[in-house]
């Protein structure tokens, strides 16, 4: 079954939203979100989305502050470090909030934080029109005959594109030049002005650039072929290398899992009553060729697990840590 995107129909919409007086939370300060990556990219787009919802369930306002840096773990310690009170929190990716302690950049566990997330993406390997790639065996080849010319741009250490590219690396054979950016915007914008020849960043961040034409897909991180509107059908990644394994990359927002039991309380109701069923967020998630699929707690930690551990053994393997992810309660898988 292909990831088509455009089904909107498969969010349910049968229960009215709960209003912000049925809740035994009731925020007396405006809720701050950390966006820990820079503006525009995948993390920023979508808790803006998510930041409008939340306002309507909770009654109050939900500020979004931008703090890149470190790979995400700037913004992701200040709002550890922040009063455990509910009313900061963190946004980005579940792979990268459950690597900071195998990076040594954070030494928190993911399993002491609240998750709450929202949509999932997929990577897609996304060439410049004028970087001579065909397909994605160019990519293969070129990796292997001349890797210094291979010039791709991510988020960073711990982003979804890193933990692609190296995924494609350490499966295939072959090296790459690795260009590091404070964000998915600035990394896909580096592909399409000609700074690198490929983004391997999520599809949410590329889709819009996919539509205009300024950037090629060559293939999606994914079991089965992706469909984006505006656009069509990308191949995947398996049709080339068969034995990669794939895992989707869930994305939402997080606080510390110490916060006053009634936060998470109303947080948990929030999550079932009104992003679950948000018209908002599916639009968003069909636009960008990301999948809704709203959870929390352990059903998210569930959610997360296969990426995230997949990503901390790509880090130690590829020599991006010295960390080994065993010690820190991750099986290989």
């Amino acid at each position: 079954m292909k990831f088509i995107i455009s089904m909107l129909a498969a969010v349910a919409l049968f229960a009215a939203p709960a209003t912000a007086e049925e809740y035994s939370w009731k925020p007396d300060k405006p809720v701050t979100i950390i966006v820990p990556w820079s503006a525009g990219g995948s993390t920023d787009s979508v808790t803006r989305v998510l930041a409008g919802e939340l306002e309507d369930a909770l009654g109050q306002t939900v500020v979004i502050v931008n703090q890149p840096g470190a790979a995400g773990s700037v913004g992701t310690t200040n709002a550890w470090q922040a009063d455990h009170d509910g009313l900061t929190w963190a946004a980005g990716a579940a792979i990268d909030l459950g690597a900071y302690q195998v990076l040594g950049m954070l030494d928190v566990p993911v399993t002491d934080w609240k998750l709450y997330l929202h949509i999932a993406n997929v990577a897609v390997v996304g060439a410049n029109p004028d970087s001579g790639y065909k397909d994605f065996g160019d990519v293969l080849a070129a990796m292997k005959s001349d890797p210094d010319s291979v010039s791709v741009a991510t988020a960073g250490v711990t982003s979804g594109g890193h933990n692609a590219m190296e995924s494609i690396a350490q499966t295939a054979g072959g090296k790459y030049k690795h260009v590091s950016y404070d964000g998915g915007k600035p990394a896909v914008l580096a592909a399409v002005s000609g700074e690198t020849k490929l983004t391997t960043q999520l599809a949410s961040e590329q889709a819009e650039m996919i539509r205009a034409g300024r950037i090629v897909p060559l293939a999606v991180l994914a079991d089965k072929p992706l469909v984006i509107e505006g656009y069509g059908e990308i191949p995947s990644i398996k049709q080339w290398v068969p034995d990669i394994k794939t895992a989707n990359n869930y994305f939402g927002i997080w606080t510390p899992a110490d916060v006053p039991a009634n936060v998470l309380e109303t947080m948990d109701k929030v999550w079932a009553n009104a992003i679950a069923k948000s018209d908002a967020m599916a639009e968003y998630a069909a636009n960008r060729g990301a999948i809704l699929d709203p959870s929390s707690g352990d059903a998210a930690l569930e959610a997360v697990s296969p990426a995230l551990t997949q990503n901390v053994f790509l880090l130690f393997d590829g020599g991006k840590t010295k960390n080994d992810p065993t010690k820190y309660g991750f099986k290989r898988p």
